[in-house]
C-alpha cells in the first residue's frame, strides 16, 4: 500500500477502483462528472506536479456511470523533467487501490487525412521513438515485460463495438512538436498517431498487472501536412469541441459490466 493510497483510501472509502482513467491535454472535464473526493496531486506523496496548461494535477475517486473510478486529471511527461518512470507513483498507487482496468486518454496529431482532428482512435499499438523506458532501473526480472497485446484485446474489442477505429500511437519525446520528417518517418513504419505521452504508462501498467486500453483524441493533422503551424492552444481548443463526445464514449464504456 503506498502513502497515496492510503491517503485516497481514507479520503474515499476502500472499495476497490473498477476503472481508472488518465486524461490527457484538455480532456480534465470528465473528472467533473464524477460524484466523489478530489485530491489534489500536491498532497499525494510521490504524486508528479503538472506543468502543462490543460493539466489539473487532480485525483477523483468516486461513482460514475454506476462504477466505481479513479479519474486522474492530469498527467506529467518525460519532456517535463521526471524521467519516463514520472508517473510511476500514480500507477502503483492505482494498483494499490485494486483497480482492475486503466484507460488512457491522450491527444494526438494524426498522421492520416481519413482520421481528420477530432477523430476518437483506440490505440491498437505503439512504436517507442522516444529511445527511453519508465522500467529502466528496475533490477529483478519483472523488468522483461511482454508488449505483445500491450493494449488488452477485449478491452480494444469494446472500444471497436462503440465505434473507434484502431490505430498505431507513435511517442515522441517532445516538447517541441515533431517535424515534417519525423512524421513521414512515422507514417512509413506504421504509425497512425503521434504524441508525447501514453506510452511510459502502458509499460508501466503491463508491469503492474492492470489490463489497460488507450484512447486517441485526434486534435491536429501532423506537422507538414495541414500547410499550418502546430501549437498548444490548438490542442486544447480541438479537446474542448470534441469534450462532449469523448465523454459519451467513456459513458458507454462505463455502462458495459464487462469493462
Amino acid at each position: 500500500m503506498t502513502a497515496a493510497a492510503e491517503i485516497l483510501r481514507a479520503r474515499a472509502g476502500a472499495e476497490p477502483v473498477e476503472v481508472a482513467l488518465i486524461l490527457g491535454s484538455g480532456l480534465g472535464g470528465l473528472a467533473d462528472a464524477v460524484d466523489g473526493v478530489a485530491v489534489p496531486y500536491a498532497e499525494l506523496p510521490g504524486f508528479p506536479r503538472a506543468t502543462v496548461s490543460g493539466h489539473a494535477g487532480r485525483m477523483v475517486i468516486g461513482r460514475l456511470e454506476g462504477r466505481r473510478v479513479a479519474v486522474l486529471a492530469g498527467r506529467a511527461h518525460y519532456y517535463e523533467g521526471g524521467g519516463a518512470a514520472v508517473m510511476r507513483p500514480c500507477l502503483e498507487t492505482l494498483r494499490a487501490l485494486g483497480t482492475g482496468t486503466l484507460i488512457l486518454t491522450n491527444a494526438a496529431g494524426s498522421t492520416r487525412e481519413d482520421l481528420p482532428p477530432g477523430s476518437l482512435v483506440a490505440i491498437a499499438d505503439h512504436i517507442n521513438l522516444a529511445g527511453a523506458n519508465p522500467l529502466i532501473g528496475i533490477e529483478d526480472d519483472s523488468r522483461f515485460v511482454d508488449m505483445v497485446d500491450a493494449y488488452d484485446p477485449a478491452l480494444r474489442a469494446r472500444l471497436r463495438s462503440l465505434g473507434l477505429p484502431e490505430g498505431v500511437y507513435a511517442w515522441f519525446s517532445g516538447p517541441s512538436f515533431e517535424t515534417p520528417a519525423e512524421i513521414r518517418m512515422a507514417r512509413l513504419l506504421g504509425a497512425d498517431l503521434v504524441g508525447m505521452s501514453t506510452v511510459p504508462e502502458c509499460i508501466l501498467a503491463r508491469w503492474l498487472g492492470i489490463p489497460v486500453a488507450a484512447v486517441s483524441l485526434v486534435t491536429n493533422l501532423a506537422a507538414g501536412m495541414s500547410g499550418t503551424g502546430l501549437s498548444h492552444a490548438e490542442t486544447k481548443r480541438e479537446a474542448a469541441a470534441a469534450a462532449a463526445r469523448f465523454e459519451a464514449v467513456i459513458r458507454d464504456f462505463l455502462r458495459d459490466r464487462g469493462a
